[in-house]
């Protein structure tokens, strides 16, 4: 065998490892990528049922609050109807 065919041989075979390790590289970061993701969409998930979860509790105290209590809407200032100073008619100002 020539030395320029051995140089060529040589040449091809670390090519061809280089490819193959940028290859397998790739697909590892790949992966690693798209498992981020399924982490992050788990997380996203358990947090919402989290929110609901909270959300739920919420409307139960709610519901037992305005059970043994009555809740009547407060006449503001600021609100329509009002009755309090201003400059509605018949308040006599």
């Amino acid at each position: 065998m020539s030395r320029a065919s051995k140089l060529t041989l040589a040449a091809t075979g670390l090519g061809t490892a280089g490819i193959i390790y940028f290859v397998h590289w790739a697909q590892e970061n790949d992966r690693a990528a798209m498992h981020r993701g399924v982490e992050r969409d788990v997380e996203k998930q358990r947090i919402r049922a989290e929110r609901q979860a909270d959300f739920e509790m919420q409307k139960r105290l709610e519901e037992e609050y305005l059970k043994l209590q009555t809740v009547t809407a407060i006449d503001l200032p600021n609100s329509a109807g009002s009755t309090t100073g201003g400059n509605n008619p018949g308040n006599g100002s």
